[in-house]
C-alpha cells in the first residue's frame, strides 16, 4: 500500500524544510477540514475517507442516517467473516472554537518547534482516526489478516449529541448486520504517564424545575412567591452539589466520573422590577454514574420539590437511563485481549467512568462491549478547549499502540455461540 508521492515530500514548517512523518502529514491534512459546527463541511470529510479507503484497497459503505448524515463504513474483511466483528469508531465532527483565543489557525494545523500540532480536533478525535486508518495501513503493508472482520465507522454529529449520527444509526439495519463483538471508541488524554480507558459513562439529565407563586406588587410582602420556592429547589440542588464534592475530594479512590455533578445553568422569570412573577424557573446540568440507582436519584429530586412548596414540578430536557458498562475483568475474552496487550508494550491503564458523554453509550444500550480510549498520554486533557494541541510523537505512539491492540483484538478465538 505505497502512500502517493505527494504525502513523501519534504515540508516547509516554522523552523524550515523538515522531513515529516508521512503519518503526521495526513493527521494536519485531516485537521484543515472544517467539520466545525454549526455548518460542518461533512462532504469534504466524506471525500478523504472515500480516498483513504481507496489507498487501503478496501470498500467503503455509505449510510445515510438523516438528510444530510451519512456515515461512512471502511471494512476490511477476516478470515472468518461469519465471527463477531472488531469496530473501530470515531467521529467526523468538531466544536466550535474562539479565534482570537488561539495562538494559532485552529484550522491550519500549525506544527510548532516542539512537534505540537495545533488544531481543533487534534485531541477531539481527528487523531484516532488516522491512527487507526495508519495502523491498518501497516499492517495490511506487512501481509496481516485476521480472523474476524475489522469496521471502521465515522459518524457525524456526536458533538452535537449524536441525535442525527450513532443513536439513529443504532436502530437500523445496516448497524445490525456489522454483527459486532466488540468497539473502540473515543477516550481522553492523560498528563500523567498512564492512558485512561473508559468502561461506561455518565447519564447526562438536563432538568428544568418550575416553581409556581403568588403574584402581586414589588411594594408588599406577598405570600407564597415564587422566588421563596425556586430558593429552596437551588438549595437543594446546590447542597447536594456540595456533597458530591466533598465526596469527590477527599477520596484517592474516586475520579469525576465516579461522582455526581451537578451544575445550575438557567434561571427565568420575572417581566417587570415591581411585579412578583406567578412562575420561576431553574435548570440543572446532572451527570449521574451508571453504577448509581436512578430510580432512587429522581425520587430525591421529588422529595426537593415537594419540600419547595405546593405545585413544584419538574420535566426532563434530556434523561439518560443507560446503566450498561462495559465488563474489564480478566475474565472477559474481550477485556483480556485488550489488557494484555497493554501489559505487553509496558503501558499502564487506569479504568475509568467517562465524565462526560461518547457515542460509546449508544453501543453500550445495544448490549455490546465498548472501550472509550485514545491513546494520549503525558500529554493535557484540551478537547474543546483553546490551543488544542497534540505532540506529533504521541500521535505516531498512538498509531504503533494500535498496531498492537488490533491483532489481539480481531484475533479473538471463537466464543460461546460462534462456532
Amino acid at each position: 500500500l505505497p502512500r502517493p508521492p505527494i504525502l513523501q515530500h519534504c515540508l516547509f514548517i516554522q523552523d524550515g524544510p523538515r522531513t515529516e512523518d508521512p503519518s503526521v502529514t495526513l493527521f494536519r491534512e485531516y485537521l484543515r477540514l472544517k467539520t466545525v459546527h454549526p455548518e460542518p463541511d461533512y462532504d469534504a470529510a466524506l471525500r478523504f475517507l472515500e480516498r483513504m479507503a481507496e489507498e487501503l484497497g478496501l470498500p467503503i459503505k455509505k449510510v445515510e442516517v438523516c438528510p444530510g448524515r451519512v456515515i461512512a463504513i471502511i471494512t476490511w474483511v477476516g478470515s472468518r467473516p461469519e465471527l463477531k466483528s472488531v469496530v473501530l469508531n470515531s467521529h467526523t465532527d468538531v466544536v466550535p472554537v474562539y479565534e482570537e483565543h488561539w495562538k494559532y489557525d485552529p484550522f491550519a494545523a500549525v506544527k510548532d518547534a516542539d512537534g505540537n500540532i495545533y488544531g481543533r480536533g487534534s485531541q477531539d478525535m481527528k487523531c484516532v482516526t488516522i491512527q487507526y486508518i495508519e495502523a491498518i495501513r501497516r499492517l495490511k503493508t506487512a501481509g496481516k489478516r485476521f480472523s474476524r472482520t475489522i469496521h471502521l465507522t465515522f459518524v457525524p454529529d456526536e458533538e452535537v449529541g449524536g441525535h442525527k449520527g450513532m443513536e439513529t444509526f443504532v436502530k437500523l439495519p445496516e448497524f445490525h448486520k456489522l454483527n459486532i463483538g466488540f468497539a473502540l471508541d473515543e477516550g481522553l488524554a492523560n498528563p500523567t504517564n498512564a492512558y485512561t480507558v473508559f468502561y461506561g459513562e455518565r447519564n447526562p439529565w438536563w432538568i428544568t424545575v418550575h416553581c409556581p407563586g403568588s403574584p402581586g406588587h414589588g411594594s408588599r410582602f406577598v405570600e407564597n412567591t415564587a422566588a421563596e420556592k425556586l430558593r429552596r429547589v437551588i438549595n437543594s440542588f446546590l447542597e447536594f452539589r456540595e456533597k458530591e464534592k466533598h465526596r469527590l475530594n477527599t477520596s484517592e479512590c474516586f475520579t469525576l466520573g465516579d461522582v455526581t455533578t451537578v451544575n445550575m445553568t438557567m434561571v427565568k422569570g420575572g417581566v417587570a422590577y415591581n411585579v412578583v412573577p406567578a412562575e420561576m424557573d431553574v435548570s440543572f446540568d446532572l451527570r449521574i454514574p451508571p453504577t448509581d440507582n436512578l430510580q432512587e436519584f429522581e425520587e430525591k429530586i421529588k422529595a426537593w420539590c415537594k419540600e419547595a412548596g405546593e405545585d413544584v414540578t419538574y420535566d426532563f430536557a434530556q434523561k439518560h437511563m443507560d446503566q450498561n458498562f462495559t465488563c474489564t475483568e480478566e475474565s472477559d475474552p474481550w477485556w483480556h485481549a485488550f489488557s494484555s496487550t497493554c501489559k505487553a508494550i509496558n503501558m499502564t491503564v487506569k479504568k475509568e467512568i467517562f465524565p462526560a458523554a461518547t457515542d460509546s453509550r449508544f453501543i453500550r444500550e445495544e448490549g455490546l462491549p465498548a472501550i472509550g480510549f485514545s491513546p494520549m498520554n503525558l500529554t493535557p486533557i484540551l478537547l474543546h478547549d483553546h490551543n488544542e494541541y497534540l505532540n506529533e510523537q504521541v500521535f505516531l505512539r498512538g498509531i504503533q499502540v494500535y498496531e498492537r491492540l488490533l491483532p489481539a483484538l480481531a484475533s479473538v478465538p471463537p466464543l460461546s455461540g460462534e462456532e
